[in-house]
């Protein structure tokens, strides 16, 4: 079994790499290809993850290139790990919006449409790469924004799955909040991309006993904690949102704090200069604590279970993953793509059906579907009034003039990755 990681120079890859060291009897990698245009991070990362391998008894071999043919040629999965203008870009998404007023995110509001429209096209471009080489290769995005990126690939057909770590964290807070195992844990996550709540844990599946009340009135004050939320206003949700759902209900406050204090962008940066300088110590064979630090928590674990199960070697009966609603939530389009629990199989993913939502959930899930929507367009056939439009739609916008004026910023951040500017 052949796996391609693309972005694979990436301060996230050893965490991967541990992952399939120790869960290599779930998925059985013979040939792992690291691509990365960064020839100089993907030898420091390449190394880590040969000596991850070795110190770890993994019989696979892997291999490091800029070449992204080659790479993926003959490959049964290819992982989207990438990130277009780095963190430079990343600290500009999460600077010009605050001097709007808005928050400044590199997935979420203005600079998050940013992000789409500069990774949108370079994905597709791999992607079509990727089917003309090996037209059977199964793509996991774990690029964001997963959900428009996701889509972006099943529109133009591609055999495409979107994973996010979000799902699988709950899933192993709550266990070790209960003391059973993570895959005792059955999740009712419920929404979009970056967008989701958890309205239900329950115990051994679907079916299983909710537990969730339990969690909250013995757990809120840990929860609402991870969340950055007043206990009493999760208690009143009654429900778990995600972290970024705080974008959403506490904009005001996090911009004034995102005002005052270093972007993650900055943060993250000096993180990765750090793990680098580590990654070139020969005597490194693990993946440093720091990493745990720099996010993506159990991402190594949901992509080999999601890899296993689309490639016909196992995996979770059930796994949160992005893929077209087809009717799972009724109030959106079938070609939206949702984030939800789905079961997992070599013909893709399949969502489970989902209860009827409170207006509550249902209405900013529409709303924020329709400027996904206007995002995908703007990403796909550029355009300023498509911007805008995009802008003016989405709820952390809303307003003509602030739209205007983002849209001018976006432009004016990105014209050296957007070709129509």
């Amino acid at each position: 079994m052949k796996l391609a990681v693309v972005g694979g120079g990436s301060t996230y890859t050893p965490e991967l790499i541990d992952g399939f060291a120790r869960l290599r009897d779930t998925l059985p990698i013979s040939e792992l290809v690291l691509v990365d245009p960064a020839a100089d991070r993907l030898e420091l990362v390449g190394g880590l993850a040969r000596r991850i391998f070795a110190k770890q008894g993994h019989p696979g071999t892997i291999t490091t290139t800029s070449d992204l043919d080659a790479g993926v040629a003959d490959a049964d999965a290819v992982l989207l790990q990438l990130r277009v203008g780095g963190q430079a870009a990343r600290q500009q998404d999460e600077t010009w919006p605050l001097e709007c007023g808005c928050v400044g995110q590199e997935t979420t509001g203005a600079g998050g449409l940013a992000k789409a429209l500069r990774t949108v096209p370079v994905v597709l471009d791999i992607a079509e790469r990727v089917r003309r080489t090996n037209p059977n290769a199964w793509i996991i995005d774990f690029t964001n924004p997963v959900g428009i990126v996701t889509r972006a690939l099943l529109q133009a057909g591609h055999k495409a799955v979107g994973l996010c770590n979000v799902a699988i964290g709950f899933q192993r807070k709550f266990a070790a909040q209960l003391d059973v195992a993570p895959s005792d844990v059955f999740l009712n996550h419920v929404g979009l991309n970056h967008l989701t709540w958890e309205l239900g844990a329950r115990l051994g599946g679907p079916e299983g006993e909710d537990v969730l009340p339990k969690l909250l009135a013995e757990h809120g004050d840990a929860i609402s904690d991870d969340l950055h939320l007043p206990r009493s206003v999760v208690d009143r949700l009654g429900v778990v949102p995600s972290y970024y759902l705080r974008y959403f209900y506490a904009h005001d406050e996090v911009v004034r704090e995102l005002a005052t204090k270093p972007s993650r962008a900055a943060e993250v940066a000096e993180m990765e200069r750090q793990l680098l300088k580590m990654y070139g110590d020969p005597a490194l064979d693990e993946k440093p604590e720091l990493l745990a630090k720099r996010g993506g928590a159990f991402y190594s674990e949901a992509a080999v279970d999601l890899a296993s199960s689309l490639l016909g070697a196992g995996g979770s009966p059930y796994q949160v993953v992005n893929t077209y609603n087809n009717g799972t939530l009724p109030f959106l389009p079938d070609d939206a793509v949702i984030e939800v629990q789905a079961t997992v199989d070599g013909n893709g993913a399949t969502p489970l059906a989902v209860p009827k939502l409170d207006p509550l959930y249902s209405g900013l899930i529409g709303h924020v579907t329709a400027y996904e929507d206007l995002a995908l367009e703007a990403a796909l056939r550029g355009g300023r009034d498509r911007v805008f439009k995009a802008l003016l739609a989405h709820p952390l916008v809303g307003q003509y003039a602030l739209a205007d004026d983002l849209t001018d910023r976006l432009i004016a951040h990105n014209q050296e990755h957007l070709a129509w500017a």
